[in-house]
């Protein structure tokens, strides 16, 4: 995976340059949890459907 920065940098780089701040802690935001995400798959923090729809199931 690249380092945290440099998918900061490209990400920005691929806004217009009209692009304001909100935007752009937009996007960094959402990179973040996806960088989150893949790095949970990675170590099998998972859930799997079953236990998923038993949490659904709980609220």
């Amino acid at each position: 995976m690249q380092a945290a920065k440099q998918d900061a940098l490209h990400t920005i780089n691929q806004l217009p340059d009209t692009a304001d701040m909100e935007e752009i802690m937009y996007r960094l935001y959402v990179l973040d949890k996806i960088r989150k995400g893949q790095e949970a798959v990675e170590q099998s923090k998972t859930l799997t459907s079953e236990e998923l729809q038993r949490e659904i199931d709980l609220w």
